[in-house]
């Protein structure tokens, strides 16, 4: 029982060393750079010297880790700011993908735009005929009143008011078809645009070239003779 008692304390104490110099030999050691611009190799780091970046070594002196420096405030916005762009950069390569998808389900070749385009101005083109006979019309019309109204004048008689109020009515009915007449002129140029826009792209997403002209001489021109005429 001595000879236990007596050995246990020397025994304990051996495993005691062993186990501090296994936990020296397993410390963890850092690398880092100091305010004076110093590579330093300790066993503690200070707070300050993690904000520029350190590396944690193993016991042989291999780089286990490396720890960046703390961004700046103007790295994290500038880090942000690319990130809000690259997702949005995201969202309009989604929306541009989907506007391809609808443009293919309506064409599969450029020229079939141009075909679509011719016809949609050449109906356009001819309401504003229309519009333009309507014109016509309420002018031959607005002369009637006025030549009576002149002939009441030179008579020395008085205009009736009926007389008067026909004629501001037609004379406004001709300004009201003529700004309906500039503003489908404008949406001709709005289509015009639009179909054009369409037809570079779709010879960019399918890889063929229009055969049509895109700007033909004549958009009242049959859509086929003039096809036929390239």
């Amino acid at each position: 029982m001595q000879h236990r008692v007596i050995a246990s304390p020397v025994l304990a104490g051996l495993v005691a060393l062993g186990l501090l110099a296994s936990a020296g030999a397993q410390a963890t050691m850092y690398r880092y750079t100091d305010e004076n611009g110093q590579l330093v190799i300790g066993n503690t780091i200070p707070q300050e010297a993690t904000k520029r970046g350190y590396e944690i070594l193993s016991d042989n002196g291999r780089v286990v880790k490396t720890i960046p420096r703390a961004l700046t405030a103007e790295e994290i916005a500038a880090r942000e700011a690319a990130r809000q762009a690259e997702e949005e950069r995201q969202r309009q390569l989604e929306a541009q993908q989907e506007l391809d998808r609808q443009l293919l389900k309506r064409f599969s070749h450029p020229d079939q735009a141009i075909r679509a385009l011719r016809r949609k101005i050449q109906e356009m083109n001819s309401l504003i005929q229309l519009k333009r006979g309507n014109i016509n019309v309420i002018s031959g019309q607005l002369d009637n009143e006025q030549s009576r109204a002149a002939d009441m004048e030179r008579a020395g008689r008085e205009i009736p008011e009926a007389t008067l109020y026909r004629i501001r009515r037609l004379e406004a009915q001709i300004r009201e078809v003529e700004r309906e007449i500039s503003a489908q002129q404008q949406d001709i140029e709005s289509v015009r645009k639009a179909y054009e826009e369409d037809v570079l792209r779709l010879e960019e997403i399918t890889g063929e070239k229009r055969t049509i002209p895109l700007n033909p001489e004549s958009e009242n021109a049959d859509p086929e003779t003039t096809e036929g005429a390239q």
